[in-house]
């Protein structure tokens, strides 16, 4: 296995995209939603194996304050080879000079991102589109 490794999203095939999400799992995105996040995103990695989409990731960031690592995904016939350990570090790479990296993780991974030196927040807030489904996710705790 020679994994190629891109950081443009020039001639991506969005669909093959979102099937990677959809089978790493990280839920069902769109095709034309990922081409707007990550052509939005300063910083993108892409993993082939061969001709096969097999990983991926971006970062949000703003060029010298905040950014923000999110949707991390290896295919599950890839994960343990420590591919998404290498999207995270390259990516964290990209992001030099910013004053935090934040990472946004799927709950249960934090101590995989904790071994690459996140720390947990305790001020992180969000507002959620579905808010239900992020509490039974545990993405935010319920008030109630």
């Amino acid at each position: 296995m020679e994994l190629r490794w891109r950081f443009v999203s020039d001639d991506l095939d969005w669909h093959a995209l979102a099937a990677m999400y959809h089978a790493a799992p990280l839920g069902n995105k769109t095709a034309d939603g990922l081409k707007i996040a990550f052509n939005n995103s300063m910083f993108k990695c892409f993993v082939y194996d061969a001709n096969n989409l097999v990983a991926a990731g971006r970062a949000l960031a703003d060029g010298v304050d905040c950014s923000y690592i999110c949707d991390v995904a290896v295919l599950p016939e890839y994960q343990g080879l420590h591919i998404g350990k290498e999207i995270v570090s390259r990516l964290i790479n990209l992001s030099a000079g910013h004053k935090k990296i934040i990472l946004y993780a799927v709950p249960g991974k934090e101590p995989f991102y904790q071994k690459l030196g996140f720390k947990p927040m305790t001020t992180a807030m969000a507002i959620f589109e579905n808010e239900a489904n992020a509490v039974a996710q545990r993405y935010i705790i319920s008030n109630e």
